[in-house]
């Protein structure tokens, strides 16, 4: 019997979380804002792109927090001499059949890798603090607005209230590198649609804090939370409400509209890029 898909659900097994073609999730949201077409594409016809670099990370949440997807070694017949993955046909054959039973598969240098990101994070005495409080692991949570079924995965929801935690893997997790990553991967819109999910069937404000670990070693751990008196929390609560109206549309209309929506697409240089050139040419100017 299938759990019902409304609030906060524990112990819903992951295969059975991202099986439904119909519920926005924040990658989904971030996907749309990107792109409509993109999204049908992948979420609702079914192309989802797969991306081996997404191994390591579930990888890191299952060794963390002890439960989440499956993983095992390539064997050595599949390995090549310096410990690459072979690209023989019967490879091929064997990683297709095992990622389509939900395998994820790693080498021998990845399972040490992912061994010594999640030690490091567990050993690191602030962020294990925070896993050790009394809580769930991987809760699933349900809502619907304006007629739009959402959901997301909370990979770790302390029962005292206050915040939940989400663990992210990246090459550099110093602030200013993870503030980087927060932009480029839309972390501040998985902010922004957790935690109006839960605040509309809690009741309860909670914020997230964010344990992030690097891919190399010493594998570097750092706990990061947005700060109060900035805007990445208003920004991202603001865009996944968007991707809610969007979805909402296209479903309504039927259009799922690509990069041309508004006709030809004109950009701008980055603030940085325009910082750059100031420092570098206008203060040269200045001191001519």
């Amino acid at each position: 019997m299938a759990m019902q898909r409304e609030g906060v659900v524990y112990g819903l097994a992951e295969s059975e979380y991202h099986a439904p073609k119909d519920e926005l999730s924040s990658t989904g949201a971030k996907l749309l804002l990107q792109s409509p077409k993109k999204f049908k594409y992948q979420v609702i016809d079914g192309h989802r792109v797969f991306r081996p670099a997404f191994d390591l990370g579930t990888t890191v949440h299952t060794k963390v927090l002890g439960v989440g997807a499956g993983f095992i070694e390539y064997p050595e017949e599949h390995l090549t001499a310096s410990g690459n993955v072979s690209t023989k046909a019967a490879t091929v054959e064997w990683e297709r059949e095992q990622r389509a039973n939900g395998a994820i598969i790693l080498t021998p240098a990845q399972s040490a890798q992912a061994d010594g990101m999640a030690e490091a994070v567990l050993m690191e005495p602030e962020s294990r603090r925070l896993f050790e409080r009394e809580g769930h692991s991987e809760v699933s949570i349900f809502d619907q607005l304006r007629g739009v079924k959402r959901r997301g995965r909370i990979d770790y929801m302390p029962t005292d209230g206050g915040f939940v935690v989400d663990l992210k893997t990246a090459l550099d997790a110093s602030g200013q590198g993870f503030r980087s990553s927060v932009e480029k991967y839309g972390y501040h819109i998985q902010y922004g649609h957790y935690t109006d999910i839960l605040e509309r069937i809690t009741g309860e404000k909670r914020d997230m804090i964010f344990v992030v670990v690097e891919k190399e070693a010493p594998y570097e751990v750092n706990v990061i939370r947005f700060d109060e008196n900035e805007d990445f929390a208003r920004f991202g609560e603001a865009e996944a409400l968007q991707a809610v109206d969007d979805y909402a549309r296209c479903m309504e209309t039927g259009e799922w509209p690509g990069y041309l929506r508004d006709g030809i697409t004109k950009i701008k240089p980055s603030m940085r890029l325009i910082y750059d050139f100031a420092d570098k040419y206008e203060s040269e100017e200045m001191q001519l």
